[in-house]
Parts: C-alpha cells; sequence; structure tokens
C-alpha cells in the first residue's frame, strides 16, 4: 500500500470515528444535533431551486439516499486529503480541521431546539477525538517522521533493516506490518460505525413512526361551546373488498412519507408553541394544552404529494384530529373580508421548526373546508416523522404549499412571498389533480381467463369523485366501474369493473375519474414537476 493511500486510510478511519462518536452523543442527548444531518440540511437548504428540481426529476424518491451517499464519499475523501496534506504541513492540516470545525458548529446551530455550549463541545472533541486516531494511525504506518536522536558525534543514527517492525525514516516510532495497519484502521471505522449505529437507535434513527402509538390526550371540553367531534367507524359501504385493494383508511405505518428533513426534530409538546401573526388583528400564541382545550374534531382527508407519478404511491387517506384552521385565524381576528386578492393578508404562510416553510391562498382556509391545526392520524398522537406535536392539512392542496409539519408559526403576508418550493420553481397555488390508479391489476401480471377485478382508488380532495371508468382495449372503449359509497368529498374512493377477460392475449388497461364538479381528468401527459403529473394511470397485462 502506497503512503498516500495509508494516509487517505487513516483520515477516513478518523474521520467515521469522529462522526460515530457524534453521533452517539447526539442519541444520548438531543441537545446536540446530529452533525452529519445538520452538515445534509444545509446542503439541501443551499441547493440552488433549478438543480435540486432537476435533481428530483432524475432520482425521484432515490434522492435522499444519493445525498447522503455523496455526503459520506465527500466527508471521507476530505478527511484523507488532510491527512495526505498533514505530512507535508501538520499546520495547514490543523487550519482545515479547525474551518471543518466552524462549519459544522455553524450548521449544527441552524438545528430547532441546540444546546450552543454543549454543542461546540461535542464537534471540538469529536473533531480532537478523530485527529488523534488519524495521527496515530499515521505513526503506526511510519508515515509521520519524528526527529531522531543524535548519537554522541552528533550524527542520526544509521537506519535499520528491520523494515517489518521499524520504517528507515521513521526512526522515533514503530511501524506495523501492512496487515495490522489495516486492522488498526478497521477497528477505528468498526468503533465509529458502531456508535454512530447505538446513536441513530437512540435517537429514533428517523423512523416513520414511534416503537408504539400514543393515543390522543383529552381535551378538557369543558368550557361554553366546545365541542370534541369523532367519527363513527367508517361505513361497510364505503370500501369494496377486492384482492390487491388499498385500505379505505391508510394505516399510519404505511402512510407515505416525503419532506426535506432528514430526520425528524425532536419536539417538546409541554413547551411546544404554534405563533399567530403576520397582518392580523389580534396575533397570539398558543400552547399544546390550549390547542386540545379548543373545539376539535375528527376528519377523514387524502394527502397527496405533487411530486407523485401517475399510479404512484405518495398518496394516502388518513383520519386527522385536529382544530380548524379556520377557528384558529378567528381568534387571531381574521375574517374572510380581510384576505382577498392583493390584500396583506392574502397569503397563509406555515413555518416549520426546521425552518421549511409553505405557503397558500387564506381564502382557501375560510371557504368551509375542514383544514385543521391538527396533532392527530388515525387516533393516535402524531408520530414523530408526520409533524409532531402539531401540523397543517388542508384539503385540496398538495403538501408542498400546505402540509406544514412540526408546526410551530401561522403568518398571513401578501401574495409576493414565496415559500420553499416556490423558490425552487414549483408552481404557487397547488391544487390537487384529480387522478385515479388500478391497483388489483400489476403491470405484467399473468391473468387466468375469467372475471377479472379492475380495482383501486380515485381522489380528487374537495371536490369527491362522482365517476370512474376503465378501459381494457388501451382506451379505445370504456366502461363504468361500480363506486363504492364516498366517505367524504375530501377523500379517495374505491373503484372495481368486472372485466370477462374470456379472450386469450395481451391487453392495455387504463382508468380514468371524474370529479364532482363533472370534470375529467385529462388524458394528456406531464410529469410531476412543475404542478403534478397527469394521464391515465395504464397497466399492460397477459390473460392466459
Amino acid at each position: 500500500m502506497g503512503s498516500k493511500w495509508k494516509a487517505v486510510t487513516a483520515g477516513a478511519a478518523g474521520a467515521v470515528l469522529s462522526f460515530g462518536l457524534a453521533e452517539l452523543i447526539h442519541g444520548l442527548y438531543a441537545g446536540v444535533p446530529s452533525v452529519f444531518v445538520a452538515l445534509s440540511q444545509r446542503v439541501i437548504e443551499l441547493t440552488p431551486g433549478g438543480f435540486a428540481t432537476r435533481a428530483i426529476e432524475t432520482l425521484g424518491q432515490a434522492d435522499i439516499p444519493v445525498l447522503i451517499s455523496t455526503m459520506v464519499i465527500g466527508a471521507l475523501v476530505v478527511a484523507g486529503l488532510l491527512a495526505i496534506l498533514s505530512l507535508r504541513s501538520p499546520i495547514a492540516a490543523l487550519a482545515g480541521v479547525v474551518v471543518l470545525a466552524a462549519i459544522a458548529v455553524a450548521a449544527a446551530f441552524t438545528e430547532p431546539l441546540v444546546a450552543p455550549v454543549p454543542t461546540v463541545v461535542v464537534i471540538v472533541g469529536c473533531l480532537a477525538a478523530g485527529v488523534a486516531a488519524a495521527e496515530f494511525l499515521l505513526r503506526s504506518s511510519g508515515l509521520r517522521a519524528t526527529a531522531a536522536a543524535p548519537v554522541g558525534d552528533g550524527t542520526p543514527p544509521p537506519p535499520t533493516m528491520d523494515v517489518r517492525s521499524r520504517e528507515a525514516h521513521a526512526a522515533g516510532g514503530i511501524a506495523v506490518p501492512r496487515r495490522n495497519f489495516l486492522l488498526l484502521s478497521g477497528g477505528a471505522a468498526v468503533m465509529g460505525l458502531a456508535a454512530a449505529g447505538v446513536g441513530r437507535a437512540l435517537s429514533g434513527g428517523g423512523g416513520q413512526v414511534a416503537s408504539a402509538p400514543v393515543k390522543l390526550p383529552q381535551g378538557s371540553g369543558g368550557a361554553a361551546g366546545v365541542t370534541h367531534r369523532t367519527l363513527p367507524p367508517p361505513p361497510a359501504a364505503a370500501s369494496i373488498e377486492v384482492k390487491g385493494m388499498p385500505p379505505l383508511i391508510t394505516p399510519t405505518e404505511d402512510f407515505y412519507l416525503i419532506d426535506t428533513a432528514l430526520t425528524a426534530p425532536r419536539l417538546d409538546a409541554n413547551t411546544w408553541k404554534l405563533s399567530v401573526g403576520g397582518a392580523v388583528q389580534n396575533p397570539f400564541e398558543i400552547s399544546y394544552n390550549d390547542l386540545l382545550s379548543m373545539s376539535t374534531r375528527e376528519s377523514d382527508i387524502t394527502l397527496s404529494c405533487v411530486s407523485n407519478e401517475v399510479g404512484g404511491g405518495l398518496v394516502s387517506n388518513g383520519r386527522w384530529t385536529g382544530v380548524l384552521l379556520s377557528d384558529v385565524l378567528k381568534e387571531a381576528g381574521v375574517s374572510p373580508g380581510d384576505v382577498g386578492r392583493g390584500s396583506p393578508a392574502e397569503q397563509l404562510v406555515g413555518r416549520s421548526a426546521d425552518g421549511w416553510t409553505s405557503g397558500f391562498k387564506t381564502e382557501l382556509a375560510l371557504d368551509g373546508r375542514e383544514a385543521l391545526v391538527a396533532f392527530g392520524l388515525n387516533g393516535n398522537e402524531l408520530p414523530p416523522n408526520h409533524g409532531y406535536p402539531v401540523r397543517l392539512v388542508v384539503p385540496g392542496l398538495y403538501g408542498y404549499v400546505s402540509a406544514t409539519k412540526w408546526l410551530t408559526e401561522l403568518e398571513l403576508t401578501d401574495w409576493d412571498f414565496d415559500a420553499y418550493w416556490i423558490q425552487r420553481t414549483w408552481t404557487k397555488e397547488g391544487p390537487v389533480k384529480t387522478q385515479s390508479r388500478i391497483d388489483t391489476v400489476k403491470d405484467d401480471d399473468q391473468l387466468e381467463r375469467g372475471t377479472v377485478p379492475i380495482g383501486g382508488v380515485a381522489w380528487a380532495p374537495h371536490r369527491g369523485i362522482s365517476r370512474v371508468e376503465v378501459s381494457t382495449d388501451d382506451g379505445e372503449t370504456w366502461n363504468e366501474a361500480r363506486l363504492a359509497a364516498q366517505l367524504d368529498e375530501d377523500t379517495w374512493r374505491h373503484y372495481v369493473y368486472d372485466w370477462d377477460a374470456n379472450s386469450a392475449g395481451e391487453y392495455t388497461l387504463q382508468v380514468r375519474a371524474t370529479d364532482g364538479e363533472g370534470e375529467t381528468q385529462t388524458a394528456e401527459v406531464t410529469p410531476p414537476h412543475p404542478s403534478g403529473a397527469t394521464g391515465y394511470h395504464t397497466v399492460k397485462a397477459t390473460v392466459a
């Protein structure tokens, strides 16, 4: 192994150990953020909008794994280069480590609920541990030369020929054989990885749901006029029981998950506050218990992501619990007459604990739809990655303009403000487009002759679904499907068409839906960017 590769190995092992120790301490104490996550999060935020959009279009849901892999490789490369530099100029290499420490501290300080002093101490200490490990490996490899003690006449001692245990140019330290050097480096890296794994486990690791669902706390309900509306179980008529059909209410553990946060902020409901301000008459703050003491309700609402491909799975239907957003705005003195076009309160901006923003027309919170300041999903508290303790849920709008998780602020402002994804070239208003999906038959399925149920879900939140049609001949003819009862106009609707598949051959199946206003989804195929995908979901299958 050449000297440069030994140096790179030593530096990379030190970096792994450094990050692992930092991750372990993060798991033990939430006030110290995950340094690696904080750095990755800042990269996401600082990526130019056009580039971020192209990356999402190209990589889809692989964008975050690719980012993390790139960050890991980049960190190891930088550590290796600093180790090589240290062989020529230790002071310059140390200056590079100081720069890295400053960048890490700056990134960590942008995380919510950061404890400043412990964070600085941990970052400096973990980097020092990583540097010490790299230095030990460099000396063990024989690459770090030390001053040799002169012999009686002032000349250095002659080099030894025992090159298996001592390098000729490393008179001040033992150089282990290559195999042992690799074992030492691997040991340091394994220690770092083990520490990181324990830290991730202790911190929850960004899992989608908590280990056990937590039942919702009960509101006081004692104040005059305060009500807590719960819904009965969905009627049997609202579901169609066919193999492959998704459940009417998506289980929490299966609810789609997509956002810009690499890990969920760990917020405490006991100290959480929601600030309501901007162009309002009565700005105020409300606590979690105050929110629960208001009139609450359960609402069945389908959410979908603007980046969902036609036929994709980034859509789910949940039973949400919360306070009407209109009631919260009423407390702030906001009325429908205050929020018209061109007014200083035309846009309602939601801000997350991690700084993410969304924005939509304020009038949509006041038009009668059950937009919620939500604190529950499917009868339990929100899981951490779905916005605990409180988030926004607005039927009829894609999540990128409305679904602020870890909600900490509502601000009414004018239409000129551009929220997070609008700055990244997605359209500003974000109404959910009418869509439908085939679930009971998959691409390349081999079907037996006879009756084949072609079924799935269709959705047009806040407009409802009035009709679904299925084609088995690539759109030449259309057949009306049987619809389940509409659970709510804000939810998806089950459908099924019983196809008499009596002739062998290859078939192209398609589905289209018509919303409650009589508008049929378009056949025009467009990608998700910039306003949501369109087209008919198409499945190719063979009847044997």
